[in-house]
C-alpha cells in the first residue's frame, strides 16, 4: 500500500509514470549541473495547483527514502568503520608508547654521551682519577640533589595518599625542571637520567593506581571521570577511554544481577526496569566520554561499538526471557508493551547521537510479528467458538460488571452498533489489535496488519455464510475441514448476519484500522462515526481497505439473496416451482382462470414484505443497503427465469405452445413485480430491462405460432389494476365492499379481478 511514484497526466511528469528503482529516481539530483530553480520552472510552468501539491508530495516522500537508504547504507558498513576506527586508535596508542620509549632511549644515549664526554676532557693519571673520585664522593649533596630526592619522596607520598591532582602537579613540575635541566645542562648527566627514570617510574605507577580506582565497584561516578581524566592527562587516553566503558559495563552487570524475570505477567515490569538501567548506563557513558574527550573520532567510535554490544545484550534478554513465550502465543498487548518501553527508553539516546533504536527493530520484528500472526489465528478460533453457539441476534455489547449511572449507560449504548455474540467478540479483538501494533508505528506493521484484518474478516464472513440453510457450503461441510457454525433459522437471524458483516465493514473496522496511522486524525472508537470521515479524510490504503471489506459484505447478501431465491424456485421434494407448465397448461382447461398473480410470485412479494419490514427496523442510517438487498433478491429470481434454458425451451419449442391465457397470465405476474418493486423502490433499471426483455420473448413465442398476441391481451391498465388489487389483498388493506360484479371485457377491471372468481370475456 505504498504511495507508488507520482504521476501526472500532463507530459512534464512521464519520467515519474513510471516504477523506477531509488537510485534511479535520485539520477537526475546527483548531477553536478543539477539547477534546482531550472527543475521546478521547467516541471511546474504547465502544472496545475494540484499537480503541484502531488509533485511536492512526491518529492517529500523520495527525501524520505533517500535519507532511509542512506541510513541503511551507513548500518549496512559501520561495523567495518568502527574495526578500521578501533585499529587506528590501537595503532595511535602503540605510537604513542612507541614515540615515549623512543625518547627515553634518546635521553639515555644523550646522557651516556655527556658522561663519555666528561670523562675524555678529564686531565691527569690514573691515581689522580681515584683522588677526584674520592673528592666527588666525600663532597656533600648539592642543592639540586637534595631537591631531587625531596621531590623523589614527595610523588612517593602524594601515589601513597592518592592525591592525584597534586602528583599530576608534580609531575608536571618535575617534567619541566628536567627539560629546563636537559637544556640549560644545569644537572649532571647522572642527576638528569634519575630524575627522568624516576618522573617515569612515578607516571606509571599513578596509572597503575588509576586504572585499578576505575575497576572498584564501589567507585562513584565523581570519582571515575576524575580517574580518567588523570589518565588521559597522563598520555594513555586509549586506555582511559577503554577503562572508562569497562566501569560503566561493570556497574550495569552487578545492578542487572539483583534484577530476575519472574515469568510473563511481570514481563512489563521487568523490561521497564531493565531498559532504563541500560539506556541510562549508556547516556552517562556517552555523557562521560563526552565531557572527558570531547568528539575525537576514535573514542566515538569506541563509544558506538561498546553501545552497540550493550543494546543487543540488552535486546537477547528482552528476547529470551520476556518475548519468546507471549508471541508464540499470541499475547500481541503484552509483546507490544514490552517493546514499547524498549524503544522509548532507547529513542531518547538519539539526543545524543546515538541511534540504536535499529537493532532492537531487528530483534524483535520477528516476535512482533509472530505475536501478530497467532494473535489473528486466536481471534478466528475465537469467534469460530462463538459462532458455532451464536443465536444470530442482535444486542448491544455487554456493559460488565462494572457500575455505571443510568445516563453513563444511556450514553455509551447508544454510541455502540447492536451486534450478535460473535461479531462483537470479532469486534472486539480486532480493535484490541489495530490498537495494539498502532502503538509501535516505527516498526512499519500497518500493511501486514491490514492484511491480517482483512483475512480475518474474510473468515468470519465463510462462517456466516455456513450459518445461512441450504448454502453449498453448509451442504458440503462434511469433511470439507470448514468451521460448524449454528443455523440462522428465521429470517430476522438471517438479515442479523447481514447487519454483522455490514457494521464491521463499513465502520468498525475501517476506524480499527485507522488507528494504525497516527497521521491522520481519526474517530476514536467510542466516538460516534461521521460521515465526511469516510470520504475525505481516509488515505488511499484505508479506502482500499473498504472497498475490499465492502466487496466480502456483498458476497454474503449475493449468498442470501441465492438461498432465497432457490426457496422459492424449487420445492422441498426438489421439483422445480417456476416453470413452463404453469403457463402451459391454462390453455388446456375450458373455464378462464382466476386472474391473480402466481403463488410464486405471491410467495416473492410476501417475502420481500417481510424483509423490507425486518431491514428498515436493522438498518437504521443504512437504508440504501437494504434497497440493494431487495434489489438483489428480486433481480435474482427473474435472473434465473431469464437464463432457464429449460423453460424457454419448453415455451418456445415445446409440444404444446404458450397461448393467449398462459401469455397474459405471464405477463399479468411480470408486471406484478413491476408493480411492487417500483412502489418499494427498489426497482431498477437492469431488473426493469430484464423484465420488459422476457415479456417480448413470450410474446414472440405466442406470435410464433400465428396468433396475434395483442389481441388476446387486455390493455395496459387492465394488468396495473389487478396487480394493484392484488397488492392490497396481499396486505390486507382491500375494501371492495361498494364494487359490483360485471363480467364484461369492458367492464371494471378492479371489480373482475376484486371478484377473483370471475374472468373478462375474450374478444
Amino acid at each position: 500500500m505504498d504511495r507508488g511514484s507520482f504521476s501526472s497526466s500532463k507530459g512534464d511528469s512521464a519520467d515519474f509514470e513510471q516504477e523506477l528503482t531509488l537510485s534511479d529516481k535520485l539520477k537526475i539530483f546527483k548531477s553536478s549541473q543539477f539547477d534546482p530553480e531550472a527543475y521546478l520552472t521547467t516541471r511546474c510552468q504547465a502544472m496545475s495547483e494540484n499537480e503541484i501539491r502531488h509533485l511536492c508530495i512526491y518529492l517529500v516522500d523520495l527525501k524520505k527514502a533517500s535519507a532511509e537508504e542512506m541510513r541503511k547504507s551507513v548500518y549496512a558498513n559501520y561495523s567495518a568503520f568502527i574495526r578500521t576506527s578501533r585499529e587506528i586508535s590501537d595503532l595511535e596508542g602503540q605510537l604513542v608508547t612507541l614515540r615515549n620509549l623512543l625518547s627515553t632511549q634518546a635521553n639515555v644515549i644523550h646522557v651516556l654521551t655527556d658522561g663519555a664526554r666528561i670523562e675524555s676532557l678529564s686531565d691527569g693519571p690514573e691515581s689522580s682519577a681515584k683522588v677526584d673520585t674520592v673528592n666527588f664522593e666525600d663532597m656533600e649533596p648539592t642543592k639540586i640533589e637534595k631537591w631531587l630526592a625531596q621531590f623523589i619522596e614527595t610523588l612517593e607520598v602524594l601515589l601513597a595518599e592518592r592525591r592525584v591532582d597534586e602528583a599530576l602537579a608534580a609531575l608536571d613540575e618535575g617534567e619541566n625542571i628536567a627539560e629546563e635541566a636537559r637544556d640549560q645542562r644545569s644537572l649532571t648527566p647522572s642527576t638528569l637520567l634519575s630524575l627522568q627514570i624516576s618522573i617515569m617510574e612515578q607516571r606509571q605507577k599513578l596509572a597503575d593506581q588509576l586504572a585499578e580506582a576505575t575497576c572498584q565497584p564501589s567507585i562513584s561516578g565523581v570519582e571515575l571521570r576524575s580517574a580518567v581524566q588523570a589518565l588521559k592527562q597522563l598520555g594513555d587516553g586509549p586506555r582511559a577511554h577503554t577503562l572508562l566503558l569497562k566501569s560503566h559495563q561493570q556497574k550495569l552487570q552487578s545492578n542487572m544481577q539483583s534484577l530476575r524475570p519472574s515469568g510473563t505477567s511481570h514481563g512489563i515490569a521487568y523490561t521497564t526496569t531493565l531498559s532504563q538501567l541500560v539506556f541510562c548506563t549508556i547516556a552517562q557513558a556517552a555523557s562521560d566520554s563526552l565531557a572527558i574527550f570531547d568528539d575525537e573520532p576514535a573514542f566515538a567510535s569506541e563509544l558506538v561499538t561498546w553501545a552497540v554490544k550493550q543494546t543487543e545484550a540488552f535486546a537477547l534478554l528482552i528476547k529470551k526471557h520476556i518475548l519468546a513465550s507471549p508471541a508464540a502465543s499470541g499475547a500481541l498487548r503484552s509483546v507490544t508493551e514490552c517493546v514499547q518501553i524498549s524503544l522509548g527508553h532507547c529513542l531518547l539516546l538519539e539526543a545524543r547521537g546515538l541511534a540504536l533504536t535499529p537493532i532492537l527493530l531487528k530483534t524483535f520484528r520477528p516476535y512482533i510479528e509472530q505475536a501478530l500472526n497467532a494473535n489473528l489465528k486466536r481471534i478466528e478460533m475465537s469467534t469460530a467458538a462463538i459462532a458455532a453457539a451464536d443465536d444470530w441476534l442482535l444486542t448491544y455489547p455487554p456493559v460488565g460488571t462494572r457500575s455505571l449511572s443510568t445516563a453513563s449507560l444511556g450514553s455509551m449504548i447508544s454510541l455502540q452498533p447492536k451486534l450478535s455474540s460473535s461479531a462483537h467478540r470479532f469486534s472486539t479483538m480486532i480493535q484490541e489489535l489495530c490498537e495494539d501494533v498502532g502503538s509501535l508505528e516505527i516498526m512499519q506493521l500497518s500493511e501486514q496488519t491490514l492484511g491480517g484484518v482483512l483475512q480475518s474478516f474474510n473468515s468470519y464472513v465463510n462462517m456466516m455464510i455456513n450459518a445461512l440453510p441450504g448454502s453449498m457450503e453448509t451442504e458440503n461441510l462434511e469433511g470439507s475441514g470448514s468451521r460448524i457454525v449454528k443455523m440462522a433459522e428465521s429470517e430476522i437471524q438471517q438479515i442479523a448476519l447481514l447487519a454483522n458483516a455490514l457494521l464491521l465493514a463499513d465502520d468498525i473496522l475501517p476506524r480499527a484500522a485507522a488507528r494504525l496511522s497516527s497521521s491522520q486524525q481519526w474517530n476514536r472508537a467510542d466516538e460516534p462515526p461521521r460521515r465526511t470521515w469516510d470520504k475525505q479524510n481516509r488515505p488511499p490504503e484505508q479506502r482500499e481497505l473498504k472497498r475490499r471489506l465492502q466487496r466480502l459484505v456483498d458476497q454474503l447478501r449475493d449468498s442470501f439473496c441465492r438461498q432465497h431465491a432457490l426457496e422459492l424456485i424449487f420445492a422441498e421434494d426438489g421439483g422445480v416451482r417456476l416453470g413452463a407448465d404453469m403457463y402451459l397448461s391454462l390453455d388446456g382447461g375450458r373455464d378462464e382462470p382466476e386472474w391473480f398473480p402466481s403463488p410464486i410470485y405471491q410467495e416473492l412479494f410476501a417475502k420481500l414484505t417481510r424483509i423490507a419490514s425486518i431491514a428498515s427496523d436493522i438498518f437504521v442510517g443504512r437504508e440504501r443497503f437494504a434497497t440493494i438487498l431487495l434489489m438483489r433478491l428480486t433481480e435474482t429470481v427473474i435472473l434465473w427465469l431469464s437464463d432457464d434454458q429449460s423453460f424457454w425451451e419448453d415455451i418456445e419449442e415445446g409440444q404444446r405452445p404458450l397461448g393467449p391465457l398462459g401469455l397474459q397470465q405471464f405477463y399479468l405476474d411480470m408486471e406484478f413485480v413491476i408493480l411492487f418493486s417500483s412502489q418499494g423502490r427498489y426497482l431498477s433499471r437492469n431488473l426493469h430491462q430484464v423484465i420488459k426483455n422476457i415479456i417480448g420473448r413470450a410474446i414472440e413465442a405466442v406470435a410464433a405460432s400465428k396468433i396475434d398476441p395483442y389481441s388476446v391481451l387486455p390493455e395496459d391498465e387492465w394488468f396495473a389494476d389487478v396487480a394493484q388489487i392484488a397488492i392490497k389483498m396481499l396486505t390486507g388493506k382491500a375494501n371492495f365492499g361498494n364494487v359490483e360484479h360485471d363480467a364484461s371485457p369492458t367492464a371494471s377491471v378492479s371489480a373482475r379481478s376484486a371478484s377473483s372468481v370471475h374472468s373478462h370475456g375474450s374478444n
